[in-house]
């Protein structure tokens, strides 16, 4: 799972930046059925956190409830392009994956 599971971009206006970000993920919830009937396992993304400058600039614990291949759109103030922005997630499963884009 782990490895470019992220897409993401931030942007640079007037102080503001905008991240936006895509991540591959299948966010099963632990409650459908495959086409046998076995119960499939629940597999989705618990933190997701970004950080720029050494600072975090968002965090957010979520669960089973998010869709599959969750999009996420934010804005933080402080930054000057060129910044790094990391953007990183840990799912239930212990896998993770982080992205890192400069600021534009």
């Amino acid at each position: 799972m782990a490895g470019k599971s992220i897409k993401i971009r931030a942007k640079l206006k007037e102080d503001v930046v905008t991240v936006k970000a895509l991540m591959t993920h299948p966010m099963e919830t632990g409650n459908r059925k495959d086409s046998d009937g076995n119960a499939i396992p629940a597999h989705f993304i618990q933190e997701v956190s970004c950080t720029s400058g050494g600072k975090e600039v968002i965090s957010a614990n979520w669960s089973g409830g998010i869709s599959k291949n969750p999009y996420i759109s934010f804005k933080y103030k402080g930054a000057a392009a060129g910044d790094e922005v990391t953007l990183t997630w840990v799912d239930n499963k212990g896998e993770s994956d982080s992205a890192t884009v400069k600021v534009g």
